[in-house]
């Protein structure tokens, strides 16, 4: 039952945006990797890799939430960029 329910929700979400799919796809992997880099170096993350996986994730993700017409996932994921974006800048260039 459940596993129907999962496999018809996983072919729903890439048949009616494949584009889409794989950008979230895409997104989620990088930012699961960069939260696992981050709990694992904590307390003292190295950042100048959590910072570049989370700005692809977020990037990435708000444009697949865009092409879905997702209004608060765009405006939450385009927050997450630009926070991302200032957090690359102050590692790699301040």
């Amino acid at each position: 039952m459940i596993y129907r329910l999962l496999k018809e929700f996983w072919v729903n979400s890439y048949k009616t945006d494949q584009i889409a799919f794989w950008y979230e796809l895409f997104s989620v992997t990088l930012t699961i990797i960069g939260s696992c880099i981050l709990t694992f170096t904590s307390p003292h993350p190295t950042m100048y890799l959590v910072f570049p996986l989370y700005l692809l994730g977020s990037s990435t993700l708000c444009y697949a939430s865009y092409r879905r017409r997702q209004i608060w996932i765009v405006v939450l994921s385009g927050w997450f960029t630009i926070m991302n974006i200032i957090g690359n800048y102050i590692v790699f260039l301040s």
